[in-house]
C-alpha cells in the first residue's frame, strides 16, 4: 500500500490546499479516513476520486455520529443529484467549512445552510422549531411545550429579524453569528 498509487499526487494535494482551508497533512488524513469507508477494492487513489460514500457511513464517523445536526450537514454538502451521499471532494468541503481555519463567514454562510431545513433561504418559524428540537432532542423529557416554543421563537426572531418579515435572512443570520465570540470555535469538526 506504500507504493504512489496509494497517495495524492503532490499536484493534487496542492490543488486541494488551495481550495480548501486544510493543510496537506489535515487532507492526507482526510482521504485516508473517507477511502476507509470504501469497499477494499474501491480503495485505491483513482477509485477513491471517483466514489461516494453514503450518508449511512458518513454518519458513523464518531466525528459526526453524536451531532443533532448531522444529516443536514450531508445534505448541505453533498453534490449528488439525491443528495444521499459524499464524494471525497465533497467530504473534504465540509472538513474545511469545518476547520479552525475557516473564515467566521465562511462558517457563519454554511451553519445558516444547515439550519434551513426547507432549502428556501431564510429561517422561518419552522426551520427554528426544527433548530430548537435538534438541540434540546424531540423526547418528551427535553422536547419545548408549545406556547415555550412559540415564546423562544418570538424571542430569536425580536432578537435577530432587522427587517421584521418574520424570517431570518442571511445578512440578520450574520449579523447575530458576528456578536457570539464562540461561535467559530464551536462550529468545527476535527478528524
Amino acid at each position: 500500500m506504500g507504493g504512489s498509487g496509494s497517495r495524492l499526487s503532490k499536484e493534487l494535494l496542492a490543488e486541494y490546499q488551495d481550495l480548501t482551508f486544510l493543510t496537506k497533512q489535515e487532507i492526507v488524513q482526510a482521504h485516508r479516513r473517507f477511502s476507509e469507508l470504501l469497499p477494499r477494492e474501491k480503495q485505491s487513489v483513482e477509485d477513491s476520486l471517483q466514489e461516494r460514500v453514503s450518508f449511512e457511513d458518513i454518519l458513523n464517523l464518531p466525528e459526526l455520529k453524536a451531532n443533532p445536526f448531522k444529516e443536514r450537514i450531508c445534505k448541505v454538502f453533498s453534490t449528488s443529484p439525491a443528495r444521499d451521499s459524499l464524494s471525497f471532494e465533497d467530504f473534504l468541503d465540509l472538513l474545511s467549512v469545518f476547520s479552525d481555519t475557516a473564515t467566521p463567514d465562511i462558517k457563519s454562510h454554511y451553519a445558516f445552510r444547515i439550519f434551513d431545513f426547507d432549502d428556501d433561504g431564510t429561517l422561518d418559524r419552522e426551520d427554528l422549531c426544527r433548530l430548537v428540537n435538534c438541540l434540546t432532542g424531540e423526547g418528551e423529557a427535553t422536547q419545548l411545550s408549545a406556547s415555550e416554543m412559540k415564546q423562544l421563537i418570538d424571542n430569536i426572531l425580536e432578537e435577530s429579524d432587522i427587517d421584521r418579515d418574520g424570517t431570518i435572512n442571511l445578512s440578520e443570520f450574520q449579523h447575530v453569528i458576528s456578536r457570539s465570540p464562540d461561535f467559530v470555535s464551536s462550529f468545527k469538526i476535527v478528524l
